[in-house]
């Protein structure tokens, strides 16, 4: 079975890979591959200098194994098991700072990643619902200090979102953010509703890890470029010049569309970006459905479809159903604190996690 050393190794070899290209003159000439290894570079170095400080520190502990088992008198040994159990108690620390960085899987030192909510089952209460959640994420970014920027929204009549996505970029953020893919339930009153009878809409998110350039190799002869004139909520004209950008990758179907900026060039560069994302999820999706029977059942799996979280209005409850948290501050959270929630979820991970420290 794969485990989080695994894992580990992979990260701590290609941090060495991409060492070796930071060097490589082929790199050095290649001004936008030099800037994406470097920032692939730079987002692994503090995991693989603690993982190469973990495997120091295993190693000692071997050699004063081996010293207390050939010592010839008791204070010699004593003297060796002291300095193994202290070994061991920095390990262990560093063992749980390993897993707080590797929590969200081989892609959780992304800094940047794609978000996509959608309106589900619900009409115009869904789409307000939606833009709920857009509110949410954007306060909690505010305070986690992220740079948030939107890609492309579809508006509903009534100022909620039919979809919407956006990019975030900031530390920890594709960590933070993977638990959050899945369905959301609200239970409320909607605005339309005269008779105060509680509804039940849903919402979709989908949090992918943005790829640096190199790693999808993508050709303008890949996806075809349909133009077309940007729209707001009804239908209703944008702007009289085609700026709106749809792409269609020809391998897969997916289909990506920005219309968000006046610019065509922006839209064109926003909607390769988000693009980008779709097919590293893609593959991301295809290698883990390989690897079903090895994986350790985690909650930050991404299925769009398990309805992850109900948030109910009249009780001011949210219930994550993963876990089984219950937290009676629905108001809180929807202004931002994501805080408890998401500390929860990396700590149940975590604990699934913890096996994985091998002598």
């Amino acid at each position: 079975m794969s485990t989080i050393r695994d894992l580990l190794e992979e990260k701590l070899n290609r941090f060495e890979q991409l060492e070796r290209d930071m060097s490589d003159p082929e790199v050095l000439g290649d001004g936008a591959r030099m800037s994406a290894t470097a920032r692939e570079h730079g987002g692994l170095a503090r995991l693989a200098g603690k993982y190469r400080e973990f495997k120091r520190m295993s190693n000692e502990i071997a050699g004063c194994k081996e010293m207390a088992e050939a010592a010839e008198d008791s204070e010699e040994r004593d003297m060796a098991e002291t300095e193994m159990a202290d070994l061991r108690r920095q390990r262990e620390s560093l063992w749980e700072d390993l897993l707080s960085m590797t929590i969200g899987g081989e892609d959780s030192h992304r800094t940047r990643c794609v978000m996509e909510i959608r309106a589900g089952t619900g009409g115009e209460e869904a789409a307000l619902f939606a833009r709920d959640l857009f509110e949410m994420y954007r306060r909690y970014a505010e305070l986690k200090k992220w740079k948030v920027e939107l890609m492309d929204s579809s508006p509903s009549d009534m100022g909620g979102f039919k979809d919407i996505t956006l990019t975030l970029e900031g530390d920890s953020v594709y960590r933070d953010l993977a638990y959050e893919s899945g369905g959301h339930r609200v239970q409320r009153v909607p605005e339309t509703e005269t008779q105060g009878r509680v509804h039940t809409s849903a919402a979709t998110v989908a949090v992918m890890p943005e790829p640096e350039d190199v790693e999808i190799d993508l050709k303008a002869d890949d996806y075809r470029v349909d133009k077309f004139g940007a729209s707001g909520p009804g239908g209703q004209h944008v702007n009289k010049t085609e700026s709106a950008i749809r792409l269609t990758h020809h391998e897969t179907g997916i289909v990506v569309q920005c219309q968000d900026e006046k610019s065509q060039h922006k839209n064109l560069a926003k909607a390769l970006r988000v693009l980008k994302a779709r097919i590293y999820e893609k593959k991301r999706e295809e290698e883990a459905a390989k690897q079903a029977e090895q994986r350790k059942g985690l909650i930050g799996s991404g299925d769009r479809s398990q309805r992850i979280r109900t948030y109910n209005f009249p009780q001011n409850r949210l219930t994550d159903h993963r876990i089984n948290l219950t937290l009676y501050k629905l108001d809180q959270i929807l202004a931002g604190d994501l805080t408890a929630v998401t500390e929860a979820l990396i700590e149940y991970d975590r604990d699934q996690l913890r096996g994985d420290m091998v002598d």
